[in-house]
């Protein structure tokens, strides 16, 4: 025979199901609580700053890279557009001589040293 009263064995159920369920609910505060104070990764943040920079910078060299501009007047040096210059380079490198002579021209007129101005008190 069974001597403890049935509440008693009520109340065991309850109370292990009452300490099973705060301890969910406490997990499941725990988690919240971590999910809402871990950072993102760094890399991410990284990342979106790069591609920030990049879009920036892209949009304020993109007139300069797409058009025809004077790149040095005085040495008479023009700026062109990427997709022409690689074009003309390699028109020009069909005859590797040709080529180099060019290069080395060019080279010689944008690296030429500018003549300093005369200073009237010499």
């Amino acid at each position: 025979m069974n001597t403890e009263p049935t509440s008693r064995k009520c109340c065991n159920g309850l109370t292990v199901l009452g300490v099973a369920g705060s301890f969910l609910v406490m997990a499941w505060l725990v988690w919240l609580m971590r999910s809402y104070t871990q950072p993102p990764p760094l890399a991410q943040i990284r990342a979106e700053e790069r591609l920030k920079i990049k879009h920036e910078f892209d949009q304020a060299n993109a007139p300069i890279l797409s058009g025809y501009d004077w790149a040095d007047k005085s040495k008479g040096i023009i700026r062109i557009p990427v997709e022409r210059a690689k074009e003309l380079i390699l028109q020009e490198w069909q005859n590797p001589a040709a080529g180099y002579s060019g290069l080395t021209n060019r080279a010689a007129k944008a690296f030429a040293p500018v003549a300093a101005p005369k200073n009237e008190y010499e």
